[in-house]
């Protein structure tokens, strides 16, 4: 095992141990490795980190090399939010696609295949999947990355994931407890508010949570949001009531919980991330997740001393962070001993093409029958909103590249705006055009361009990669349930007629 730095006492050691930093560089950087040394347990991984499978082994072992049970996390839920293809564009399709098909047997294949790849990588612990019900359609945050918006759904494939993510020997980390789903703000900018009542988040938040617990799911990952019918004073991630009486006691959870990132300005811009910090452990979180935007030692230092003084001034129990720390060396010992004992696929080899197959699966298509595929290259029209942080701008999303595999010659644009349909029109010139949107339901402007485009270009084919709340229509309307890249695969196979 790990010898760790002779001067490190116990209470610093168990600060540095309930601490999920990130870092910059696709190599571990000194003071990362040094911090290892003194007590750190968890590294937090982000795309920014990855630049191929082989060099991602190759940091994981670096890491080990420091510390052999160090818990390696990353933020790979596969269809929009992917760490793992982030320049590609995952090969899985994603919660919502993986809810619409309503195959438990696929969704558990699916995690499986996925925690295999996680696995050889030296990933032991995902921050997936999310068991948020996308109860309010307005959400900005949630979306595709949901199962669908009812209950009973959102918690069958939420425990088929975590049972076939946790096969392959990754610890699931269940989120966004309580729930995320009823909000209209997203929480990487300001802090939301749940309004319902305790007996239906009950029904409807909750049952997931419970079908994950049983499950078996080693972790949960708390949410930035404050439900005044379960504490009017706190959001969840500092909320002794919510974690603690509610998560621990009536849930009966006895995994490890990890905050959701601190940096995230629900929390930074309302109690600092020193501060979160503290009150969280208090309140019963064991992992504080943080950088996805401050990823470097100072902020390491800053949360370790945090944590000690609230310990010597008597604000933070030491007992608290103690047990806390002995949680995190818990799931560090779950992941050794299961990541020698994961079940191989059932056929004896990966299904590498289980994303693709899903992805076709989940694919609706309206006006099918009366549709004649292209034989020449269309114009791709990408209708683009603001990715949320949660996704990123830097994966790629849409048809445009599959077809141009299929139809040489496709060419494609990106629009925003009032002028959308007016720049699309001018692009596209003769050319058959594809409109490709994204959640046009929430955006009217997406909305205002589609009926621009259609009463001009009325055999414009629309393809729909988000949530598909609006009417279909155009000559033929393609809903993916979501924007991975075996999605845009999927569509373009029934755009080409393949």
């Amino acid at each position: 095992m790990t010898t760790f730095a002779s001067g490190t006492d116990t209470l610093t050691r168990d600060a540095l141990t309930v601490l999920q930093p990130g870092f910059t560089g696709t190599t571990a950087p000194d003071w990362l490795l040094r911090r290892l040394g003194e007590g750190l347990a968890s590294v937090g991984l982000f795309g920014r980190n990855i630049a191929s499978p082989e060099q991602l082994v190759a940091l994981t072992a670096q890491l080990r090399a420091e510390r052999d049970d160090v818990l390696v996390a990353i933020d790979e839920e596969g269809g929009d939010v992917t760490r793992l293809e982030v320049r590609a564009g995952s090969s899985f399709p994603g919660n919502h696609a993986l809810g619409a098909v309503d195959d438990v047997e696929l969704t558990r294949e699916v995690a499986a295949e996925l925690g295999r790849r996680l696995a050889a990588c030296g990933v032991n612990l995902n921050w997936a999947p999310s068991a948020d019900v996308n109860s309010n359609p307005a959400n900005p945050v949630i979306g595709v990355r949901s199962f669908g918006a009812d209950t009973a759904l959102v918690a069958r494939h939420t425990a088929a994931y975590v049972t076939g993510l946790q096969s392959a020997g990754v610890a699931a980390c269940t989120k966004h407890f309580p729930g995320h789903g009823d909000t209209a703000v997203d929480s990487h900018h300001a802090l939301p508010r749940i309004d319902a009542d305790a007996s239906v988040l009950a029904e409807r938040e909750l049952s997931p949570f419970r079908a994950a617990i049983a499950a078996g799911s080693r972790a949960v990952m708390s949410a930035h949001i404050l439900v005044p019918s379960l504490d009017p004073d706190h959001p969840a991630t500092l909320s002794r009531p919510v974690l603690t009486d509610l998560l621990r006691g009536e849930l009966g959870y006895s995994g490890l919980i990890v905050t959701d990132g601190m940096e995230m300005q629900a929390i930074a811009a309302t109690y600092g991330i020193e501060r979160g910090s503290v009150l969280a452990i208090a309140a019963g979180a064991d992992a504080i997740c943080v950088g996805g935007g401050l990823a470097d030692d100072e902020t390491v230092r800053r949360l370790r001393d945090a944590l000690v003084a609230a310990v010597r001034s008597g604000e933070l129990p030491e007992a608290r962070l103690a047990e806390a720390a002995e949680r995190v060396r818990e799931l560090a010992r779950w992941t050794a001993t299961t990541a020698t004992t994961a079940a191989p696929a059932a056929d004896g080899e990966a299904r590498t093409d289980i994303g693709l197959a899903a992805a076709r699966r989940a694919l609706k298509a309206s006006g099918a029958s009366a549709f004649t595929p292209l034989t020449e290259a269309p114009f791709v029209a990408a209708f683009t909103p603001v990715a949320n942080i949660a996704v990123g701008d830097e994966t790629p999303w849409g048809v445009a590249a599959e077809l141009a595999r299929l139809l040489p010659g496709t060419e494609t644009g990106s629009y925003s705006g009032d002028d959308a349909a007016r720049a699309t029109l001018e692009a596209a010139g003769d050319r058959r055009v594809v409109a490709v949107v994204r959640d046009e339901h929430r955006h009217p402007w997406m909305a205002a361009a589609l009926d621009a485009l259609l009463a001009s270009r009325p055999d414009t084919i629309v393809v729909e990669m988000g949530v598909p709340q609006a009417s279909p229509r155009g000559a033929l309307h393609i809903a993916t349930y979501g924007a991975a890249r075996v999605c845009g695969r999927a569509a373009a196979e029934v755009i080409a007629g393949v």
